[in-house]
């Protein structure tokens, strides 16, 4: 993974410079998505992997299926990247992108995952009490897993906050067991 990170950040840099100049880093970061939203589908993954295709066809192919996301930059950037056989790296060209984003905008991307639908005011108690501990702006993102049982899964890069119910009889099974 590291080998294809430094592969990748060239070209996040230089994407997240060009958007920064530009003044379209939001325009930017909604290609990048959805560019890496169809280089992860399993069937353009394949198309794009017959032999018979030249970079022009790859690009076009994959400037249709962006559709009107795609301007102008993103597709010579996606030609690039069909150039040099990278077009396999843009989920972690995006990744490194939104890195560089949360860094120059002092946000924290937070993923909250709850066992059941969270209601918007506890979505919002939960980022006051983020902001207040991460010190600065956060990014939230919900998802629900039932497995929790109930409670709250909280990760903010390398923090994880686990106040699950799960998480919480794990830990108490692995007390009892040692």
């Amino acid at each position: 993974m590291a080998e294809l990170t430094t592969i990748a950040r060239p070209y996040a840099k230089a994407a997240f410079l060009y958007a920064k100049e530009a003044g379209a880093l939001d325009k930017w970061e909604q290609m990048l998505t959805t560019m890496a939203a169809v280089a992860r589908d399993a069937t353009m993954h394949a198309f794009l992997d017959r032999p018979q295709l030249d970079d022009a066809a790859k690009v076009d192919a994959f400037a249709q299926v962006c559709g009107d996301v795609l301007d102008e930059s993103g597709r010579n950037f996606i030609a690039q990247l069909a150039r040099y056989k990278r077009l396999s790296l843009l989920p972690l060209i995006l990744a490194l992108f939104h890195e560089l984003l949360a860094e120059q905008q002092a946000f924290t991307d937070v993923e909250l995952i709850s066992a059941y639908e969270m209601e918007d005011a506890d979505i919002s108690r939960l980022v006051d009490a983020l902001k207040r501990r991460l010190g600065g702006e956060v990014k939230i993102s919900t998802s629900v897993d039932p497995a929790l049982i109930g409670g709250v899964l909280v990760r903010a890069g390398d923090t994880v906050i686990d106040g699950s119910v799960r998480g919480r009889l794990n830990r108490l099974a692995e007390q009892l067991n040692s």
